[in-house]
């Protein structure tokens, strides 16, 4: 758990220093101050405003006690051993095994679960599923995927500025023969970088939460479980409406990639989390 969170942090100021690194090439402070700021609002309003946006793509329904007493009694007895309040909880009326939390902070926080997961996980399975999400909630795992995605988004957005100012000749005042590497740099790798970068941090808080929330129920195994069950419904049944900037949010990505964008996936391997799930000891 501490060395995911060190990664975090590692990762975070690598991101910060691909920014430097951007703003040194362009040459001047202000557009990088403009740009950041432009990045800030909009990842602002998405902090803000994201959970009601994603639980209203996806349709999701406020889930009531009476009808859902297992779930209600599942997320109660987790939210006691968490310390964490009780957060609102939503079903969504999708066959596909899956769930997330969203929630700009622990008091304003929500953990939704498909009518698929319901019928396919055992009651331990699917405690399993939302501890991990807890898990997420408990670790502000929300605000780090923000602060991560305002700089990554700042990275983009001046790389297509700098790629504006290539066509149309200038950066900022700087002398216009400026190296053909840099501007390559500028407008496609530095970019590329962010976003494996970005990702990565998701992947490490992903097993961050599988740790965290397996510590609350004193074992992996269940959500090793789950995990493999969702998975292999994924596999055959890949969600097919939905937008893909969503699928950091699920336990499982819920939309199936080839191979090769595998590497810009937001969840590490599913077997690599169930083979670190079972060998965890309590």
């Amino acid at each position: 758990m501490v060395w995911n969170q060190i990664k975090t942090g590692i990762l975070l100021t690598t991101l910060t220093v691909i920014l430097l690194v951007i703003g040194q090439l362009i040459g001047g402070a202000q557009g990088l101050t403009i740009a950041f700021a432009f990045a800030l609002i909009i990842n602002f309003v998405s902090y803000w405003y994201s959970d009601k946006i994603v639980l209203k793509m996806y349709r999701a329904k406020p889930a009531h006690k009476s009808t859902n007493p297992e779930l209600y009694e599942i997320v109660e007895d987790l939210a006691e051993e968490a310390k964490l309040p009780i957060p609102k909880i939503y079903i969504i009326p999708m066959d596909q095994p899956n769930a997330f939390a969203t929630g700009r902070n622990p008091k304003h926080s929500a953990v939704a679960v498909t009518e698929g997961i319901i019928h396919l996980l055992s009651k331990e399975e699917l405690k399993g599923v939302l501890a991990h999400e807890m898990a997420h909630i408990k670790n502000r795992d929300i605000l780090i995927s923000t602060v991560s995605a305002v700089i990554a988004g700042t990275i983009a957005y001046i790389a297509m500025m700098a790629r504006w100012a290539a066509i149309f000749g200038g950066f900022g005042g700087r002398d216009n023969d400026v190296n053909i590497f840099e501007i390559l740099a500028l407008a496609i790798v530095a970019p590329l970088v962010a976003t494996i970068v970005r990702l990565a941090i998701s992947r490490s808080r992903e097993y961050l939460a599988d740790s965290t929330g397996a510590k609350f129920i004193h074992d992996g195994v269940p959500l090793a479980n789950a995990l493999n069950k969702m998975e292999n419904y994924v596999k055959n049944k890949p969600l097919k409406k939905g937008n893909n900037a969503t699928a950091h949010m699920f336990i499982v990505n819920p939309f199936r990639g080839n191979a090769i964008l595998e590497l810009f996936s937001t969840h590490p391997s599913t077997r690599n989390r169930i083979s670190k799930l079972r060998n965890m000891a309590f």
